[in-house]
């Protein structure tokens, strides 16, 4: 008997050591070609390994446990834990069925089971078929409820683009990197564009080689991530390849009928080279990967003709004197002998006059069109570049990862550079205005703004388990500074002693911010739960650097700068007061400078239980203080129901905040802003805390506070590879910041008179809390995957965004502004325009990728709806109609490492429609495609050809 048992025993023990020995295996993909970084994860823990370089894993499991294995790009699966090497082949699938950082904090979440809708976007199979190099314009295609637009004639936003999430601002968006905080750009948007008033993230500061995939969550989050995240969050996963160089370089331009000032042909050429590589570190499956790109990209403009005047007949006599050898420069004295002598030399009938004020109305006659021929010129000499501005850059990440031990150790960091020069034009400055000085310039000017935009970031952290609890310590550091050179241009004041290039100065941002996350997956309480929670600790430091005296000041006609209202600026022969500082972009003044800082500190819990197989709960809250405005504590409740294994309802309601930017609280300036007319007036822009912000009952910045709530529903078909979602949402926002309209001094000598003086300004703009909205709209997602035959493959997308904005309630004014008849300058017309209407409201995307072993077939079209010009009145706001916008590429692949693309971006050449002379906008032929309403740009067709090389 004691034999039996022990046999029973000796086979028993047997069974139970089989059981539970290490599983191993190796991940393939659908070439049968090995995934080293697949995920292979115990399915409901936090167990889990990597493949090694060779696909290869091994796993502390039991037999018959659940894996679930997952790689970006291709389908999860979930299969049984077998004794022996297990081998497990996956097949190219739905991006949404990836596990998803953002959104969730529960291991193993994927997007199509979250409570919250998130999109997963393969950024290897856009860097290889997709016309875009630049990230905002990836996704402006790829990802409906994103909007991004190059813009023109507005100023430093022509350099960095602004983009928004389900039409919100550019600021209520929150950028992360490997799940931490991106801090924003340095820029304030203050010119007429989508965004007006608000700071966003540099998102072409970042190279699309470095990038593994963009998670886009879009729903409100600030209870979990804080500060900017009312719209949602996007997440840039960084590369995590090793053995492998993937290089590009990619080359086009635009082949379109309106080229070159609509005359047609080729222009905006653009070059980009990009690379990747990383290298294996320690036996545990770290990384150290290096990516970046380099790219030039010319300007084009689009204007085809100037159509209002150019010349008075003072411009004929400067003429004719110069070409007599005569210095032009004393025409201005009030001895005007000379000036009639030349006149009468031009064939201008003076009828007697004799003095400077007899001759004014005669001289200031328009002498365009024969002046125009005795110069030998054309109208289009005159025009500005209105289209795309000039840029060169070079950006460089590094991604880096060290497991220490087998526990989950690891030492990790992130590093990015960037560095990126740009040149756009402005304004033409015409013969015949006071901004110009002829002598320097007899037939005008056309200035330019030369940015050099900085930006650098470094995150380093540790995480690893304390017990079983997984946490993670890190810090991240981020600046961007953005300066001004401002060239081709004149301080007018200064008459002959100015010089045409001057250093504006400029600023710059810097954020710092320390966390601490600690999270534990307890699979043996209800059907799962996730308990985390976490602090963090934040600085930010906003500088304004001041440019030279003769960028911002004005100047006597004795020379002497302006310090005093008394004092009267220099003038031209009709009487006119030359304005001052670097023309197209008035540089900072000393008064300008400043450096102010603020921290805020915060805490939050985060839990999420799945209180059976089909039924999800998450709860979180946030606290957080910040030093300049105080404290604010918000909530978010989402859950999902799981109908059948492949049907889910989910929804969500929270409240949110946005903090007011370091620059909206002391950004202060005088800048060049031109009206619908085309007119220019000098407009400070004063702080919040300001005297002149005081005098015209400007309340105090506070923060922007939210509710939301959302509702979706989600479906997967596997027997026919279909994925579908849909999610409707509401957001309320109270208290937004918005930048005013240009408040106008009194004239009387009053004490804003003498503020805005000082300031070389005409009127005044501030930044406030001036109003309260609502946003409602629908997101729908389908994607589907079809294998044709053994070699071909078919991958389709259709995604739509339905979206509406609108202002509610009153304007927000004060008494003092009310009581002036204020409350239309402190939230104007336009500005109601560009937060409800500038931008496509619908927004739809259908893409197909159809692939074999050596051809890449990808065709996209994209349906952008209906923007309307942003006016101050009614009549002038012109409605553009609807557009689709087709890409079109086809790859070959020569050999396993050399591929070669060739495509286009709007194969048609379609156009935005035309501004309408009935609706005074298009500015005397200088805007025949709205600036101020944008739907995908007016750059038309753009060929381009790419060149893949990857060798492992």
């Amino acid at each position: 008997m004691k034999t039996k048992y022990f046999i029973v025993l000796v086979l028993l023990f047997g069974v139970v050591g089989i059981a539970s020995a290490q599983i191993t295996g190796i991940v393939l993909d659908d070439e049968q070609a090995p995934l080293p970084g697949a995920s292979v994860v115990i399915k409901g823990t936090t167990t889990g390994a990597t493949t090694d370089f060779d696909g290869n894993f091994s796993i502390n499991a039991e037999v018959g446990d659940t894996l679930v294995v997952s790689y970006i790009g291709f389908e999860t699966k979930e299969t049984t834990a077998e004794a022996g090497e297990m081998s497990i082949q996956l097949s190219s699938g739905v991006a949404l069925s990836e596990v998803v950082i953002i959104g969730s904090r529960a291991p193993n979440r994927t997007a199509i089971e979250s409570a919250v809708p998130v999109d997963v976007i393969d950024m290897k199979e856009l860097n290889s078929v997709g016309p875009q190099v630049n990230l905002n314009q990836i996704l402006n295609y790829v990802a409906p409820s994103f909007t991004s637009n190059t813009q023109t004639i507005a100023d430093g936003t022509d350099h960095i683009d602004p983009a928004s999430l389900r039409g919100l601002g550019p600021d209520q968006v929150l950028v992360l990197i490997n799940g931490k905080r991106r801090h924003n750009s340095s820029l304030i948007n203050v010119n007429g564009t989508f965004g007006r008033g608000s700071v966003g993230t540099d998102l072409n500061a970042i190279p699309a080689a470095a990038i593994q995939r963009i998670e886009v969550l879009r729903d409100g989050a600030a209870a979990q991530y804080g500060s900017d995240a009312i719209a949602g969050v996007i997440n840039i996963v960084l590369n995590r390849s090793v053995n492998e160089l993937n290089t590009s370089v990619t080359t086009g331009a635009n082949f379109t009928k309106n080229a070159n000032d609509q005359t047609g042909g080729v222009d905006g050429a653009s070059t980009n080279v990009a690379a990747s590589y990383g290298v294996p570190l320690g036996d545990n499956g770290g990384f150290l990967n290096l990516s970046g790109d380099f790219d030039v990209r010319q300007d084009y403009s689009r204007m085809k003709e100037w159509e209002g005047t150019v010349f008075n007949q003072y411009n004929v006599v400067e003429r004719v004197a110069n070409a007599d050898g005569y210095d032009i420069t004393n025409l201005l004295d009030d001895d005007v002998a000379d000036v009639i002598q030349y006149a009468n030399q031009a064939g201008i009938a003076l009828n007697g006059a004799t003095t400077k004020a007899e001759l004014q109305p005669i001289l200031g006659a328009d002498a365009t069109e024969a002046e125009l021929s005795a110069r030998g010129q054309q109208r289009s000499d005159y025009n500005m570049r209105v289209g795309q501005s000039a840029l060169r850059g070079g950006r460089f990440f590094a991604n880096f990862s060290l497991p220490l031990d087998d526990n989950g150790t690891e030492v990790y960091s992130f590093a990015g550079l960037s560095s990126r020069t740009g040149n756009s034009g402005g304004f033409y400055r015409l013969p015949n205005q006071s901004r110009t000085y002829t002598p320097a310039y007899i037939n005008g000017f056309l200035p330019e703004i030369n940015s050099n935009i900085k930006d650098q970031s470094l995150a380093v952290g540790i995480k690893g388990k304390i017990g079983d609890w997984d946490v993670d310590l890190s810090n991240t550091y981020g600046r961007n500074a953005f300066l001004y050179t401002i060239g081709n241009t004149y301080n007018a004041s200064m008459q002959r002693a100015s010089p045409t290039i001057f250093d504006a100065g400029g600023f710059s941002f810097t954020q710092n911010t320390a966390n601490l996350d600690v999270t534990q997956y307890f699979d043996d309480v209800m059907a799962g739960l996730n308990v985390a929670f976490g602090a963090e600790y934040r600085t930010e430091k906003y500088d304004i650097q001041a440019g030279e005296e003769p960028s911002y000041a004005q100047y006597t006609a004795n020379g002497q700068r302006i310090t005093l209202a008394s004092q009267q600026a220099s003038q031209d022969f009709f009487g006119n007061s030359r304005p001052g500082g670097s023309q197209v972009f008035p540089g900072f003044a000393p008064s300008n400078e400043l450096s102010r800082g603020r921290s805020s500190v915060a805490g939050y819990v985060d839990l999420e239980a799945d209180l059976s197989e089909k039924f999800l709960v998450s709860f979180a809250s946030r606290f957080e203080n910040y030093s300049d405005f105080g404290s604010t504590i918000n909530f978010k409740l989402s859950t999902r129901y799981k109908i059948t294994d492949n049907i889910n309802i989910r929804g969500a309601a929270n409240t949110g905040f946005r903090a007011p930017s370091l620059h909206q609280i002391n950004f202060n300036s005088t800048s060049t802003i031109f009206d619908n007319e085309g007119n220019p007036q000098e407009v400070g822009t004063f702080a919040n805390d300001s005297r002149a912000a005081n005098l015209l009952g400007i309340p105090d910045l506070k923060e922007e506070t939210s509710k939301s709530v959302s509702l979706g529903l989600t479906a997967k078909i596997p027997d026919a590879n279909l994925t579908f979602t849909i999610d409707g949402y509401y957001v309320e926002i109270d208290d937004r910041v918005v930048y005013t309209g240009q408040f106008e001094g009194p004239g009387t000598g009053t004490e804003l008179d003498n503020l805005l003086r000082q300031a070389n300004a005409t009127a005044a703009s501030f930044f406030a809390n001036a109003i309260n909205t609502e946003s409602r709209g629908l997101d729908a997602v389908i994607t589907h995957n079809a294998n044709l035959g053994t070699n071909w493959r078919l991958k389709s997308d259709l995604a739509g965004t339905f979206s509406r904005t609108n202002q509610i309630g009153d304007i927000n004014a004060s008494q003092v502004l009310t009581n002036a008849g204020l409350v239309d300058t402190y939230f104007p017309e336009d500005s109601r325009v560009y937060l409800e209407e500038a931008v496509p409201r619908t927004k739809i995307n259908l893409s197909n990728s159809l692939t074999s072993d050596k051809l890449v077939f990808f065709l996209r079209n994209v349906y952008f709806g209906e923007v309307t010009e942003a006016t101050t009145t009614f009549e002038n706001q012109q409605v553009f109609g609807s557009r689709i916008v087709t890409d079109l590429s086809v790859g070959y692949k020569f050999t396993d490492a050399l591929t070669l693309t060739v495509g286009a971006n709007n194969l048609l050449d379609i156009y935005p429609e035309r501004a309408f002379d009935q609706y005074g906008n298009r500015s005397d032929g200088r805007f025949d495609w709205s600036r101020r309403a944008q739907q995908f740009g007016v750059g038309g067709r753009y060929l381009f050809a790419r060149l893949n090389l990857t060798l492992k």
